[in-house]
């Protein structure tokens, strides 16, 4: 990634806060087994965001590698604390736009399924278990075509790879998933999942923050199938 590739994929900036628009296909950060080179996590690239200030921003939350979308940097330690309390107290909403196969028979709901560990050794693996950790995620139908739905999902808890999981529960997995879903490992369309807007109250006295993120070219195709005009 070059300087002007991340440049470009700024969203919003102030004094405490960046916003980024998260390519899919690439780690945010290394994993303590990474066997990779230095290059391989998006917060390798994040001093080309210092904008004046002695140290790169540093990631308030997390997204899946393939997820793409809307990701939230602090500036410095106290706005890391001040965005890590907020998302701790699911004071910041998220919304994420996914094209599932099949879909719900409603055009509004709740997913109100606890998940936990498939595997121990592999903390990122989900699963649905009653005695796991409380998990709800919303969903509106935007738009439906042969057997596709595009959705908008709103995660109320953070749980890992939550709406991939509730969705491929519900029986309609996420378009592209190769780990919940039918997808092939290799060969299959991209994960059909997107950060598409995030909405923060950062400041006392001033109305919330909104960003949205524009629609990645590897889900267009099958958004504007299912009724998406483009006006973003």
């Amino acid at each position: 990634m070059t300087e002007e590739d991340l440049l470009a994929r700024l969203l919003y900036r102030d004094a405490l806060m960046l916003v980024i628009d998260k390519p899919a296909g690439i780690a945010v950060h290394r994993g303590p087994k990474a066997a990779f080179g230095e290059h391989d996590a998006l917060e390798a690239y994040f001093g080309i965001l210092k904008f004046g200030l002695p140290r790169a921003p540093s990631l308030a939350h997390r997204l899946d590698r393939d997820t793409s979308g809307c990701l939230v940097l602090g500036r410095h330690r106290k706005a890391l604390e001040t965005l890590g309390d907020l998302f701790k107290k699911g004071r910041i909403d998220k919304t994420y736009w996914a094209v599932v196969e099949g879909g719900p028979g409603e055009d509004a709901g709740l997913i109100d399924l606890p998940l936990g560990r498939r595997d121990a050794s592999r903390g990122w693996w989900m699963k649905v278990d009653p005695e796991g950790l409380p998990s709800q995620s919303r969903f509106t139908v935007m738009g439906r075509h042969e057997g596709l739905t595009w959705l908008a999902l709103d995660p109320l808890t953070g749980r890992t790879h939550q709406l991939r999981v509730h969705c491929a529960a519900m029986g309609w997995p996420i378009l592209g998933d190769p780990i919940y879903g039918s997808a092939p490992r290799q060969g299959g369309p991209p994960l059909h999942l997107h950060a598409r807007e995030v909405t923060i109250p950062l400041y006392r006295n001033k109305p919330p923050i909104t960003v949205t993120a524009p629609v990645p070219e590897a889900m267009a195709a099958a958004l504007t199938a299912c009724g998406y005009a483009g006006q973003d």
